[in-house]
């Protein structure tokens, strides 16, 4: 038989027990689990004696705020540790006087102590800023829950209660809080998968960051209910008369559209009131999956299905592993309405996300699959780690947890779940790193695309690889989104190229230091970079040449800090020069001269620069400039062998100068040569295939000559005209998908 609720008794006497945590004893007991309650009430009364004379905004006593955050634990129905660390979460923070780390690990132990630990923000440490150290906590609750994922269900539970007590603030207070709970916890909330704590957050943030627009839509809400109040109760009427006349076993819930979605719908995606179809909502929860698809079949059997609005999540499921049956259908009012339809462990996994893994799975069945839906935070803090740069922490953080999700499928109907925005390269590594540093080229759908392609959900993605690949361009790092994709990419240049990186480093810290006026040697420029390393937590200096030159981080974020320890360690002396007006006049003619060249050599365009043809730099390389005798300067790339060579003579070293590609408007580029070597199998049409695919991309094909090197293969050589880096990536792509074509190598 059907019934609207599954009830729970609540007789256990509780009355022995302190008064303040009756009601979390109360949880605890319903739950039937075995807790440690001996442990948790010690570390109550621990708590209770250090927060003692502490109050919070509103006058309550603070330890009814632990007491709190432990009682939406206790309904999670996570651990022992878990509730203790709950009630002991601020002590070490706010009551640094009277306990410690080391003190909790020999009260309640290690796991309470680690729990603790993740929980206490960085208030010891000095920063720059305020958003340096809002960083950095949340860059230790990521590293924490990288350990342990109980830290960010406390962490949770604690920013909930927090929420739900927020008019005691300040209002600019309260908007701060409401802003970072709404970017930050709500989408931690929902990739975690648990639905009914995200959706309290969100409701609470909106609240106090658009008061009003809550307001109205609630308004819509009680209008639209109100017209028809009965609707629900009929609809569910009429489904469980259905249900239980063919002998299903089930439960019925009915809801109303939470005002927050409907503000999204309104708001964000620009929707009427009346273009919401799944304002009424009714779920049915049994007992099992093919219970599942029995009762879709009614329902459908039932009312008339709106085409297009049906979802299988049960087959497919979301990456934060929620599972369930979604239907549009018209209702016997003509009125549309969305039913859910779950099992009653897909009900808890979609309410409670991965922490129903401590109600359903135990041992080492659930730490792996917790491992593995984690693993996108250890590859977030791991790329973190490399880049040691906050602007790309926050990036990752906006597009690994707050972008929406695109689902894309191998020729093997595998599912590969990726941010809104990814792309065909950022799908290579999602398979494997070895499969994105092989990479030659995708097809989608069964079409050769770009290397750039954007992945939309429900494509079909091959990727293309050969075994002679030389590996990832360093192009790929301003393509790929994901910061998975980046950090693989980082760590094949980090490990494969160390020497290069190293040169480039140097090439690009010199062409930044040149700017300060000064001259200095390479002593001088290693200790500035030295003592830099050392702020960044990198101890030798090549190590951050090396990071520098693989793309850890970027000189431009370093600027500041290069020009502090410039000034330290060089100490240029400040030449006071006449400058004549026909000087002045001479140097604004040069730096708004139209720049033919495209190249800005120490900030000033216009100068006379040849293109060398040992390397034949293009836009988007990183490159340095040779001044010649007699013949202006010559373009280099920085990771040029010449370059490197020039580096260890002191003469010649003496003549880099520092190079730059100009990105305004005043440069319009009609191509760059670039040549091409094609290591293909020797056939009868693979000269016309590779002239016809230079041609179907409207490339100007301005050379092409064969070798044979063999009875079986040939090198064809090629030089073709290309905007910038990008393109000649798409073009490199299109050469590689060619039947014959083995490989494609920039010259």
């Amino acid at each position: 038989m059907g019934k609207d609720r599954i009830n729970i008794p609540s007789n256990e006497d509780v009355s022995g027990y302190p008064a303040d945590i009756r009601k979390l004893i109360k949880l605890l007991l319903l739950t039937g689990k075995h807790y440690d309650l001996d442990k948790i009430i010690r570390a109550y009364e621990y708590a209770a004696s250090l927060h003692e004379g502490q109050f919070r905004l509103s006058g309550e006593k603070y330890i009814m705020h632990p007491i709190a955050v432990a009682e939406i634990v206790a309904e999670l129905e996570l651990d022992t540790d878990s509730i203790v660390a709950s009630l002991l979460h601020d002590t070490v923070e706010d009551c640094s006087d009277k306990t410690d780390l080391p003190t909790i690990k020999k009260k309640f132990g290690p796991d309470v102590a680690e729990l603790v630990d993740g929980l206490t923000k960085l208030s010891a440490f000095q920063f720059e800023d305020k958003e340096e150290a809002h960083l950095e906590n949340l860059r230790k609750m990521f590293l924490a829950m990288s350990k342990d994922v109980r830290v960010t269900f406390i962490k949770l539970c604690d920013r909930l209660h927090n929420m739900r007590t927020l008019n005691a603030k300040p209002e600019e207070k309260r908007r701060i809080i409401a802003l970072e709970t709404m970017y930050v916890y709500a989408p931690l909330a929902h990739r975690l998968g648990m639905q009914k704590i995200k959706q309290e957050l969100e409701k609470l943030s909106l609240q106090y960051l658009d008061h009003i627009g809550y307001e109205e839509v609630e308004q819509h809400i009680k209008d639209k209910y109100g017209q028809n109040r009965n609707f629900l109760e009929r609809t569910k009427d009429q489904i469980r008369r259905k249900l239980e006349d063919n002998g299903m076993k089930f439960t019925l819930e009915g809801r109303v559209k939470s005002v927050f979605s409907i503000y999204n719908k309104m708001y964000r995606n620009n929707k009427s009131f009346d273009e919401i179809y799944d304002f009424y909502a009714i779920r049915v929860i049994v007992e099992t999956e093919l219970d599942c698809y029995t009762a879709l079949g009614f329902i459908h059997e039932m009312y008339k299905s709106m085409p297009g609005r049906f979802k299988d999540y049960i087959s497919t499921p979301k990456p934060n592993n929620y599972r369930s049956l979604h239907t549009t259908v018209i209702g016997n009012d003509g009125i549309p309405f969305e039913v859910q339809i779950r099992t009653y462990e897909m009900h808890q996994v979609a309410e409670y996300g991965l922490a129903a893994n401590w109600k359903y799975k135990t041992g080492a069945t659930a730490n792996s699959e917790i491992d593995q839906r984690l693993k996108w935070i250890s590859e977030m803090i791991e790329s973190e780690n490399d880049t040691r740069d906050p602007d790309e922490f926050v990036s990752a953080l906006k597009i690994d947890i707050l972008q929406e999700e695109v689902f894309a499928f191998t020729p093997r109907g595998e599912v590969k779940s990726l941010p809104q925005g990814s792309t065909v390269i950022d799908f290579a590594y999602a398979i494997h790193s070895e499969v994105g540093n092989k990479m030659t080229g995708a097809k989608v759908n069964g079409m050769i695309v770009p290397i750039d392609h954007v992945l939309e959900s429900g494509e079909i993605v091959e990727i293309l690889t050969t075994s002679s690949s030389k590996g990832p361009s360093r192009d790929w790092l301003k393509i790929v989104k994901t910061s998975m994709a980046k950090n693989k990419i980082r760590q094949w240049f980090k490990k494969e190229q160390r020497a290069e990186n190293i040169a480039v480093g140097k090439a690009e810290v010199d062409r930044e230091l040149k700017k300060y006026g000064a001259p200095y040697t390479d002593a001088q420029r290693n200790e500035i970079v030295a003592n830099v390393a050392k702020r960044l937590g990198i101890s030798d200096v090549d190590d951050a040449y090396n990071t520098i030159g693989y793309g850890g981080i970027t000189v431009a974020k370093l600027a500041a800090k290069l020009s502090g320890e410039f000034e330290r360690v060089v100490k240029p002396e400040t030449v006071q020069k006449t400058v004549s007006v026909d000087e002045i006049t001479e140097q604004n003619k040069q730096k708004h001269k139209k720049n033919d060249s495209g190249v800005i050599i120490d900030g000033i365009t216009g100068c006379q620069v040849k293109f060398s043809k040992c390397c034949n730099p293009i836009p988007g390389d990183i490159i340095i400039g040779f001044v010649t005798k007699g013949f202006g300067v010559s373009i280099h790339r920085a990771d040029c062998p010449n370059v490197i060579s020039m580096q260890k003579d002191e003469e010649l070293r003496s003549r880099l100068v520092s190079a730059e590609w100009d990105n305004s408007d005043s440069f319009k580029s009609n191509g760059f040569e670039t040549q091409l070597q094609l290591v293909c199998k020797l056939s009868a049409t693979v000269v016309a295939d590779v002239a016809s695919a230079i041609a179907d991309l409207h490339v100007n094909l301005l050379s092409l000559n064969m070798q044979k090197r063999s009875p079986f293969e040939c090198i064809i050589y090629i030089t073709v005209a290309c905007r910038n880096t990008g393109h000649l990536e798409t073009i490199i792509s299109r050469l590689r998908s060619i039947r014959d074509v083995e490989d494609v190598l920039r010259s």
